[in-house]
C-alpha cells in the first residue's frame, strides 16, 4: 500500500516512511492511496473476536508490506495487554439504544493510549530495523502528550520533546506528562495556546535545518497516519458488540483535531454500516460552523473545562477536505491557503454531501456540567466534560432513535476534578490504583516563550546525540 499527500505534490510513501516522516514535505497530510474493503460477510466473521485479534483483521491491510504478520500480530498483542479491562474499548449503557463506549482503560486514561501504545512499538520495530534514531516532536492538548512518552519513552531510538500550553491543560494532565522520568524525554511548556505549539510543530517539520542534518523529526500528533490507523478498530468493535453489521450504528465522538472521528468515516469507507456521525465540540466551534452552515472561520481561541478540545485548527479536517475535494491535492492547497487569511466555504454540492453523514453540535461549560450531573444522578455515572459534551450533543442531533447512538468515552473523569466540582456534585473522581501517588511525584518541565527559534533551539540543544 502507497500514501500520497492531501496537497499533491509529495512523493507517495510506503507505510516505514509514512510512519517516520508525519507531514509531508509539501504541507499536507499522509492518506493511503486506496482503503481496504470488507463485506458485511468478512465483518460479521469478525465477532466475538479478542480486540487485539479484531485489530489485526482491520489494521493488517495497511501495514503488510512493511510489517510480516506474526510481528504485527505479537505487537498487537503487546499494545493491548496493559488496558485494565479484558474487553478493552468496553461499552456501558446509559439508556435505551444510547452507550458509552470507554476508551480510557489505557495506563493514561484517555483514548489515545489505543493508537500511541502501539506507535511506540512500531517505532521501535521499524527505527531498531534501519538503525535509525529520531527525534518524537508533538505538541498536546492535554492527553496526546502523556499518551505518547507513555507509549514511547522505553524506546532505545527516540528522543521525546512534547509541547504543551503553559497552564491550560489539567493538573491531571499535567503531571501525567511531567513526572514521567528518562534522560530522553523532554517537556516544554509554551506561553501560548494548544494552535500556537502545534504551528511550531508544524514549522518545525517543515524546515528540520535546526537538527544540523544530524537527526530527524518523528510525529506523534494524529498527523501521524498510524494514528488515526489504529482507531478505526474501535468503531468495528462497538458494531459488532451492538448487532452490527446486521444494523447500522451512530457515533458522537468528542472533537478537537478530528482525528478520531476521521478514523470513523474511514470505518465507514472500509464497509462498516454506519448511518451517523456527530461532531462534539465545546465553544471553539470551528468546526461546527463548518458543518452546520458551510462557514470556516478561525476565532479566537477560549479556554474551557474540556481543555482537550480546545482547537480551532483541525489539523486532520485536511484529511476530509481533500476527499470532499475529489482527492484535488491543489484544491485542498488552495482551500487552505485561503482559509488562513479569512473565513471560506467549500462549493455547496460538496457540504451537502458532508451533511449525508456528518452533523455537529457546540456545547458550552454550563450546558456540559449539567450533563456530567444529569447522567450521574440517573445512572451513577460519572462522565469526564470531553464524553459529556458528545452525549449532549447525541441527543441534540440524533437522526434515529432505533439507530444504536454510541458516544465515544474519550477520557477518565480523574483527569478532570475541575469540571466535575462545577457540575455541583460532591462524588470525588478517583485516580485508579497506579496513579495515585501522582501528586506526590516530582515534576520536570521547562516553560519557554512562545517563539519558535527558542524551542528549536532548546531542542537543538537537549536531544541525546547533540
Amino acid at each position: 500500500m502507497r500514501y500520497i499527500s492531501t496537497r499533491g505534490e509529495a512523493p507517495a510513501l510506503g507505510f516505514e516512511d509514512v510512519l517516520l516522516t508525519g507531514l509531508a514535505t509539501d504541507g499536507g497530510l499522509y492518506v493511503p492511496e486506496s482503503l481496504p474493503h470488507f463485506s458485511v460477510e468478512e465483518i460479521r466473521s469478525w465477532r466475538g473476536l479478542p480486540y487485539a485479534e479484531l485489530a489485526y483483521k482491520v489494521m493488517y491491510p495497511f501495514v503488510e508490506d512493511a510489517i510480516p504478520a506474526d510481528d504485527f500480530r505479537k505487537m498487537l498483542g503487546e499494545t493491548y495487554s496493559v488496558f485494565s479491562h479484558q474487553a478493552v474499548a468496553p461499552l456501558v449503557q446509559l439508556d435505551t439504544n444510547e452507550w458509552v463506549m470507554e476508551l480510557f482503560r489505557g495506563p493514561t486514561l484517555a483514548f489515545k493510549d489505543f493508537a500511541l501504545q502501539l506507535l511506540g512499538r512500531l517505532l521501535d520495530y521499524v527505527l531498531e530495523k534501519r538503525k535509525q534514531h529520531v527525534v518524537i516532536m508533538g505538541a498536546t492538548s492535554g492527553d496526546t502528550g502523556s499518551a505518547a512518552i507513555e507509549g514511547c519513552r522505553r524506546c532505545e531510538h527516540v528522543d521525546i520533546f512534547i509541547l504543551h500550553p503553559y497552564q491550560r491543560v489539567s493538573e491531571v494532565q499535567r503531571r501525567q506528562m511531567t513526572t514521567v522520568q528518562g534522560d530522553n524525554i523532554h517537556n516544554i511548556a509554551v506561553k501560548g495556546n494548544f494552535d500556537d505549539c502545534q504551528r511550531m510543530v508544524k514549522e518545525s517539520f517543515g524546515n528540520q535545518s535546526f537538527l544540523g542534518g544530524k537527526t530527524q523529526l518523528a510525529a506523534v500528533n494524529s498527523i501521524n497516519w498510524a494514528r488515526i490507523m489504529a482507531q478505526i478498530v474501535y468503531y468495528f468493535q462497538a458494531s459488532l458488540a451492538l448487532g452490527g453489521p446486521d444494523r447500522s450504528m451512530a457515533f458522537s465522538v468528542p472533537t478537537g483535531n478530528f482525528g478520531d472521528i476521521f478514523a470513523g468515516y474511514l470505518a465507514k469507507k472500509m464497509g462498516l454500516p454506519i448511518s451517523q456521525l456527530v461532531i462534539a465540540t465545546n465553544r471553539n466551534d470551528i468546526l461546527h460552523r463548518f458543518m452546520s452552515g458551510n462557514k470556516y472561520e478561525q476565532h479566537q481561541l477560549e479556554h474551557t473545562l474540556s481543555p482537550s478540545m480546545d482547537i480551532m485548527v483541525s489539523s486532520n479536517f485536511e484529511r476530509l477536505l481533500f476527499d470532499l475535494h475529489g482527492r484535488d491535492g491543489a484544491a485542498v492547497k488552495d482551500l487552505l491557503e485561503r482559509a488562513a487569511k479569512g473565513p471560506v466555504s467549500i462549493e455547496d454540492y460538496r457540504w451537502k454531501h458532508a451533511r449525508k453523514l456528518f452533523d455537529s453540535d457546540a456545547v458550552d461549560d454550563k450546558t456540559t456540567c449539567d450533563t456530567i450531573r444529569d447522567i450521574y444522578e440517573k445512572n451513577e455515572y460519572l462522565l469526564d466534560p470531553h464524553t459529556a459534551i458528545g452525549v449532549r450533543a447525541a441527543r441534540n442531533c440524533r437522526r434515529d432513535s432505533t439507530v444504536p447512538m454510541i458516544t465515544l468515552g474519550t477520557a477518565h473523569p480523574a483527569k478532570f476534578p475541575d469540571a466535575i466540582s462545577e457540575s455541583g456534585l460532591v462524588v470525588k473522581p478517583q485516580l485508579p490504583a497506579h496513579m495515585a501517588d501522582l501528586f506526590e511525584r516530582e515534576e520536570r518541565y521547562t516553560v519557554l516563550d512562545n517563539n519558535v527559534s527558542e524551542v528549536q533551539g532548546f531542542i537543538a540543544k537537549h536531544w541525546k546525540n547533540a
